[in-house]
């Protein structure tokens, strides 16, 4: 019970990964407050769990559903403890060659905007608790192109900055802040980017699994809950001598080319190796 008598404000929190660690932090002890701008998913979140989560419909767009959302968690408990910033979506598609200024504007409100103002609205209340913890997420993206389209990856690299400098702006009030880079992780994230009917999501989530399992070392599909369990070992105790970092849960996607790992790839180096020590040997000879 790593969160006993603690609260916690998870936004992105109705699906994927902002449910699976919504409901990890309830089954831990702490009083969780749900937010997400999925009424429905959200409501049958807070009414289908043993544990204390309490959801609010919130646009994280909205500076002022922020703030309330932050105000309230405080009011009811007397402060807050934890918060992940989390919640996000695939963004604007386009290429830097084409995207329109809506579109990246869109993705940054979103994706960065949110994160800073989470924190920034969140801190009030957190300044005097004992382990205080920030926890964002953002992505293997963020290290570099061919994961995301690119407002995505961009605005994903920026919460790893920003991440890095209210460590530094909070150490003064004891609290920790630290990002999560999921990878290839089988959430409605891709589903809904691609606009996906209804009816073929379980068999494209099923595509999906089988993609992630063959294009990393780990060889099955990245869950909610593996990040999840990343994410509450951040915010813990556990992680006390933790600031200003990030924790990469991606199966070992980006540990290099699939060469690397599978030896079944051909290996340029090496192909390349082979012809010049086979032609010195014929010349030789």
């Amino acid at each position: 019970m790593r969160f006993s008598g603690k609260t916690a404000v998870v936004t992105g929190a109705a699906s994927g990964i902002g449910k699976a660690t919504v409901l990890l932090f309830a089954s831990e002890g702490a009083t969780v407050y749900a937010a997400d701008i999925d009424a429905a998913g959200g409501a049958a979140l807070a009414s289908g769990s043993n544990g204390d989560i309490r959801f609010l419909a919130t646009d994280v767009c909205s500076t002022e559903d922020i703030r309330a959302l932050m105000d309230r968690a405080a009011a009811e408990t007397g402060g807050i403890d934890v918060v992940f910033n989390n919640a996000g979506a695939a963004g604007a598609r386009e290429n830097i060659a084409e995207i329109d200024p809506e579109g990246w504007d869109r993705t940054f409100d979103l994706l960065l905007r949110s994160v800073a103002f989470g924190i920034r609205y969140a801190v009030p209340h957190m300044i005097g608790r004992a382990n205080a913890s920030i926890v964002n997420t953002s992505s293997v993206a963020a290290v570099g192109p061919g994961y995301s389209p690119t407002a995505y990856a961009v605005a994903k690299a920026g919460v790893l900055h920003l991440t890095k400098c209210a460590a530094t702006d909070l150490a003064q009030h004891g609290i920790r802040v630290n990002a999560i880079q999921p990878g290839f992780i089988n959430t409605n994230i891709f589903t809904s980017a691609m606009e996906c009917p209804e009816e073929k999501v379980p068999t494209a989530k099923a595509m999906i699994a089988e993609i992630s399992r063959q294009a990393q070392p780990v060889a099955r599909g990245g869950q909610p809950e593996d990040i999840a369990r990343a994410v509450a070992y951040l915010a813990s105790e556990d992680a006390g001598f933790v600031t200003g970092t990030s924790l990469v849960v991606d199966g070992g996607i980006t540990v290099g080319p699939r060469h690397a790992w599978d030896q079944t790839m051909p290996n340029l180096f090496d192909s390349l190796r082979a012809y010049v020590e086979g032609g010195a040997g014929s010349g030789d000879a």
